[in-house]
């Protein structure tokens, strides 16, 4: 990782998460086009030093830019797309399209909202309460 990498940051404690994040390092890595990115769980991550809270984290899956910009959600998993180039990077593109956002948004909310029932989810990895 380099200081001009974009870093992604997932809850660590999601079994969920965890693999998503892992598929993604194996085979989205092999497509990369335009630099780096690394992962971290939030849980060991100082979330001030990207200007997260935990709370955030602990809903969402985040995407910090070197430039420290943060997108959370379908936007972060959008972004992470983006970076690896390929066709991969064409459907970002497609995520972050005006028209598709709010359908990508609500798509992601479904998923996170079930990750504890998605395949290798278990009952920790359901998301907190809002409070």
């Amino acid at each position: 990782m380099s200081a001009n990498d974009p870093v992604l940051i997932y809850d660590g404690d999601c079994a969920f998460c965890t693999s998503c994040v892992r598929w993604a390092e194996k085979y989205l890595r092999q497509t990369l086009a335009s630099g780096g990115w690394t992962a971290q769980p939030f849980q060991f991550t100082d979330l001030n030093e990207f200007g997260v809270t935990r709370e955030r984290a602990e809903q969402e899956v985040l995407w910090v830019t070197p430039t420290g910009a943060v997108y959370g959600g379908a936007p972060a998993v959008a972004r992470l797309l983006m970076r690896t180039g390929g066709v991969s990077a064409y459907l970002g593109g497609l995520l972050a399209l005006g028209p598709v956002r709010p359908v990508a948004a609500a798509f992601y909310r479904l998923i996170a909202a079930n990750r504890h029932r998605m395949p290798g989810g278990t009952p920790a990895c359901a998301l907190p309460p809002r409070q």
